[in-house]
């Protein structure tokens, strides 16, 4: 949705120029975490908000669920007003934050009785409840253990159960996979397609891995600096790049500068940035362009260390709207 669009009727999450900033502390400016942030979520599907940390994907869910208040512009979640009725929107909502809610020193079961309970549920259909996510999730044999006792994987798994358990309109997904191995992380993929389609219902998914967003989610809006700066389907996004992206890292030696320079002056080539020794362009037969990039650069005098192709990806994405790649922001983030 552009910022000039108002929300549509079949939308189950809309934010429109969502503004909110924090103290900077010890006389620092102000921290502009939200800067009209604006998109729109359509009713029963997975929805992924993208960035680094520190892009403005844990803010925006805090004000979506209530937890906090933007201090300009409007949001609605399952047609509700988020900010003129805030208790209305807590019972519409499951919540999974990236902390765990959990009680170690309770079995899963008895976490997930005490979550339905506390969403109003009485104790037969609570304990119902319990012992048919248990199942979902494959936790059934684990459901009498204590948590503390759970792998990661199965922890992570029994908090998603605890946001289902009123049968929320829109479940929100903040970091879901974070510190999970691989193993666990494809696990988790797969129970949360799965959930989405038997719960029918929107799903907010915030993760700042780009291949789980590719994988799960049917729109998704990639932020950078508290705003949207591309949004649409993944394939979409990718498909908008068009050809084949050009990776080259440069050898110890030689100067990456010279090599996007030369990149940058054959006619073939566009797109061309560089991160430190890596290189990238884009063209649109790879295979065929390879082999006169390399001779190009070899002219130039300028070493190469190795060269890849690739189809376009959503860190590609990231790269068009903002300028660098998505690991480079990302490790920027964890040095500041």
């Amino acid at each position: 949705m552009s910022p000039h669009q108002s929300p549509g009727a079949a939308s189950a999450i809309t934010a429109v120029d969502l503004a909110k900033s924090y103290p900077g502390g010890r006389g620092k400016p102000r921290v502009q975490a939200l800067a009209g942030l604006t998109f729109e979520a359509a009713a029963g599907e997975v929805f992924g908000l993208l960035g680094p940390n520190g892009a403005g994907k844990s803010t925006a869910v805090k004000i979506l669920s209530t937890l906090s208040r933007a201090d300009s512009g409007s949001a609605h979640v399952a047609g509700i007003d988020v900010a003129r009725h805030p208790e209305k929107v807590r019972a519409a909502i499951g919540f999974v934050a990236q902390k765990s809610v959990c009680d170690p020193m309770d079995t899963g079961y008895e976490n997930l009785v005490l979550a339905g309970r506390l969403q109003g549920l009485a104790g037969p259909a609570a304990k119902a409840r319990a012992l048919e996510l248990l199942d979902r999730f494959s936790l059934g044999s684990a459901g009498d253990r204590l948590v503390k006792t759970y792998s990661g994987g199965m922890a992570r798994k029994l908090d998603v159960a605890v946001g289902l358990m009123h049968r929320p309109s829109v479940l929100f997904l903040d970091e879901p996979t974070t510190g999970l191995d691989p193993e666990a992380r494809a696990d988790m993929w797969e129970e949360i397609e799965g959930m989405a389609a038997a719960e029918n219902m929107t799903v907010l998914l915030t993760t700042h891995y780009l291949d789980e967003a590719d994988r799960l989610a049917a729109h998704v809006a990639i932020l950078d600096s508290g705003r949207v700066v591309a949004s649409g389907t993944p394939e979409g996004l990718k498909r908008e790049l068009r050809g084949d992206a050009v990776i080259l890292e440069t050898g110890l030696d030689a100067d990456p500068a010279a090599a996007a320079s030369t990149m940058a002056s054959l006619g073939y080539v566009r797109d061309v940035s560089r991160d430190g020794r890596t290189v990238r362009g884009r063209t649109d037969d790879g295979a065929a362009a390879l082999p006169h990039v390399l001779a190009a650069l070899d002219a130039a005098g300028v070493a190469v260390a190795s060269a890849t192709l690739a189809r376009p990806s959503l860190d590609d994405v990231y790269l068009r709207h903002t300028g660098r790649s998505y690991s480079a922001s990302a490790a920027e983030e964890v040095a500041a």
